[in-house]
């Protein structure tokens, strides 16, 4: 038997009980009329976590199958798409446009820089025929965030450009008004936020993406064709074979977002994630993101003082059953990387920073523990 752990990765989550349970339900006909209630009660709660009145399509894929889903079906050969490079994930979002044949227009800054409204407005400005932009709002390798992502869908929406967005990361634990911020095409994952088990990934299309995607010359893409989406979201199905199981966990995990209040929900993500960064402070490892980028679900540190972060991530895990994760990629300056997502706790935050101060103290790197600690209770005891 595996012993469990606490899961504080950037995904996959901790799973509720209640989540996995739902799991266990009979499988029933995915074309028959008790999935399409499953289907239709799943699409009105992610309308309301989406925040939008737009469709939101379920699909049995990873958030790689959404970037797919969000690209192939938006995206011509004479597109010209500004995608901001933040860390991994910008990147691969970038070879996915690359894929579509559309131009690529990369923005590059370093790693712990976000981007700003004033900067895509000047490659807009600069560079004829700007079709779209695509960003990952929550950078999941470097705990970078897009917070001006309303003022860039403002922007977007005032030059009539598509607005593709990547919130896999972040959609659930961030406010993220798809409506609001006139987000066309938003992707989000099951893992993450949204505390269900890998496998599903959400998008959401407005009236503008989908004028757009009649555009497309040539269908490129077969599982993820978005016309076949739209037939079959009329009749409260999934074109192909849907993962039955993962439905049930999203329809419960849903619930539970629901029953907590959108609202409440974001707000335990603001304060524990600030309770970490305060924790972090105190024990002097240096944080990746510049303040005004600091993600709120996703906590990179960088590399500090020669500590062998591999060794040190392999003691939190092995003697103090905390899992976090460490450098992905080509980003090597990072250190650790810690989720703070979906069901994620008072609990879980003062084990994971025990866990850390503990590990420091066996690796001789400090010589007491409790800064840590007594730095994120100061957050917490505010609010709780």
């Amino acid at each position: 038997m595996l012993k469990e752990k606490l899961i504080m990765l950037p995904g996959p989550t901790n799973v509720p009980s209640r989540v996995l349970r739902a799991m266990s339900k009979p499988i029933i006909n995915h074309r028959g009329q008790e999935f399409h209630e499953l289907y239709n009660n799943i699409q009105e709660k992610l309308k309301k976590v989406y925040e939008t009145e737009n469709i939101v399509f379920v699909l049995s894929a990873s958030g790689t199958g959404g970037v797919e889903f969000a690209t192939f079906n938006f995206l011509n050969h004479n597109d010209k798409v500004i995608v901001p490079i933040l860390g991994e994930f910008s990147e691969r979002l970038a070879e996915a446009v690359d894929k579509t044949g559309a131009e690529t227009i990369k923005i590059r800054v370093d790693h712990g820089k976000g981007v700003t409204v004033e900067q895509i407005k000047s490659v807009i400005e600069t560079t004829p025929n700007v079709t779209a932009i695509a960003l990952v709002f929550n950078e999941t390798s470097t705990g970078v965030s897009i917070w001006d992502f309303e003022k860039i869908g403002l922007l977007a929406h005032e030059k009539n450009i598509l607005y593709i967005v990547d919130s896999i990361s972040a959609l659930g634990g961030v406010k993220l008004p798809t409506d609001r911020a006139y987000i066309d095409v938003h992707i989000t994952g099951s893992q993450k936020c949204i505390a269900t088990p890998p496998g599903l990934s959400f998008v959401s299309v407005s009236k503008k993406a989908f004028e757009k995607s009649k555009q497309i010359k040539e269908k490129r893409t077969y599982y993820f064709d978005l016309e076949a989406y739209l037939k079959f979201h009329e009749r409260s199905e999934t074109p192909y074979t849907p993962a039955v199981p993962l439905f049930y966990a999203l329809d419960e995990a849903l619930t539970m977002i629901l029953e907590e209040g959108l609202d409440n929900y974001q707000k335990r993500h603001e304060i524990l994630s600030t309770a970490m960064y305060s924790a972090l402070e105190a024990l002097n490892i240096p944080i990746m993101p510049e303040n005004e980028f600091r993600s709120k679900t996703v906590i990179a540190t960088k590399k500090w003082n020669n500590v062998d972060t591999k060794q040190l991530r392999k003691i939190m895990e092995n003697k103090y059953g905390v899992v976090v994760a460490g450098e992905i990629g080509s980003i090597k300056d990072v250190g650790l990387r810690i989720g703070i997502m979906g069901t994620v706790n008072v609990n879980h935050v003062i084990q994971t920073i025990t866990a850390l101060e503990l590990s420091l103290k066996d690796m001789k790197i400090i010589d007491r523990v409790g800064a840590g600690i007594e730095a994120a209770l100061k957050i917490i005891n505010n609010y709780y």
